[in-house]
């Protein structure tokens, strides 16, 4: 897989101080990833609190290089306008799919696999796995 095409991650939070905040993070403890196409789509069309499908239409867009795009949602009405999006079968790029993970966690684990190369498979089974770390 080339640099072109690493798998794109879109971090949907009901909040976009919460969204970009998480994307920042990721980024930065996978060695700055700056490679990695991450894009948070958090909050309103105007800047309050909730979800916007037409924010996580562009963030998704702004990512796709090809190799995919990875969804991870923090919670209620973020995940069900990515499901909702996902139905519609038009509205995301092809190879979209939303990830179940712990909404840090999780991204922290998509982007540096993602950073690593690794496919879309692989880069979900990783978030996925952020359910099983343990902090005690």
């Amino acid at each position: 897989m080339s640099d072109g095409e690493l798998v794109g991650i879109v971090l949907v939070s009901h909040s976009a101080e919460v969204a970009a905040s998480v994307a920042e993070l990721a980024k930065a403890l996978a060695g700055g990833g700056a490679a990695v196409p991450v894009a948070p789509a958090g909050g309103t069309d105007d800047g309050g609190l909730g979800t916007s499908a037409g924010l996580i239409t562009a963030a998704a867009a702004s990512v796709d290089r090809g190799a995919g795009v990875a969804v991870l949602a923090d919670l209620g009405s973020a995940v069900l306008t990515v499901k909702a999006l996902l139905a519609e079968g038009d509205e995301l790029p092809e190879r979209t799919r939303l990830v179940d993970a712990p909404f840090v966690e999780g991204a922290v684990a998509a982007v540096v696999t993602a950073a690593a190369g690794a496919d879309l498979a692989a880069v979900a089974e990783a978030a996925a796995e952020a359910y099983a770390y343990r902090k005690v």
